[in-house]
């Protein structure tokens, strides 16, 4: 079944708009730049969404947040050894990535730090997007706790948000010092992190 025409210039709005404000940030983000790139009309815009702010909210819920999911919220949740799947995602990230995210920065971290002060909504979309981030990181510690994969004493909730603040922590840092090899360092110490939280058995039959 062929998509569409509608849902195809809607999408594309969405990636050009992703793109600009990836680049820009939302505020500096060009209607115009975004038109010029798609070579769609206003009227094609105002049609998916009626405002710039519409167009801002819809990037974080359709692209950002779908692409976290792609890489890192579906294969934590569908692994059968998720420990392993997350040390795996963590030793690879910058392979799958954009060769310009660090430079630009995390997209959602940027526009956290942009229009979270700002903006009530923006602040609910993109708190919500990090919530599922934290909770499904949450949600394979406690998994591999049962598999006795991370040690028992550990609190899985604190270590989870620790784990997701030092992630978008390392590409801030990249981004400021415009370093991918500060980010691998950076990641790589996380790894470090995760692996500590394992049973020391555990722990050394993964370095083998």
């Amino acid at each position: 079944m062929q998509t569409k025409q509608p849902d195809l210039t809607r999408d594309k709005l969405l990636q050009s708009a992703f793109c600009e404000i990836h680049r820009q940030g939302f505020q500096a983000a060009s209607i115009a730049n975004i038109l010029q790139d798609t070579g769609l009309t206003k009227g094609a815009l105002y049609h998916h969404f009626p405002t710039k702010h519409a167009l801002g909210l819809a990037v974080i819920e359709e692209v950002i947040k779908e692409q976290l999911e792609g890489l890192i919220f579906k294969p934590l949740r569908e692994s059968e050894r998720p420990i392993e799947m997350l040390l795996e995602i963590i030793a690879t990230i910058d392979k799958k990535v954009p060769s310009d995210f660090v430079m630009l920065g995390c997209p959602l971290n940027n526009l956290m730090q942009e229009m979270s002060p700002l903006d009530e909504l923006f602040q609910k979309r993109l708190g919500g997007v990090l919530g599922v981030w934290q909770k499904t990181v949450e949600g394979a510690l406690k998994r591999g706790q049962k598999q006795g994969e991370i040690r028992a004493e550990v609190d899985y909730k604190a270590a989870a948000l620790f784990i997701v603040s030092a992630w978008e922590g390392c590409i801030g840092v990249a981004k400021s010092m415009q370093s991918p090899k500060t980010f691998g360092i950076c990641m790589k110490q996380l790894h470090g992190y995760v692996q500590g939280l394992m049973p020391v058995k555990a722990e050394k039959g993964r370095k083998k």
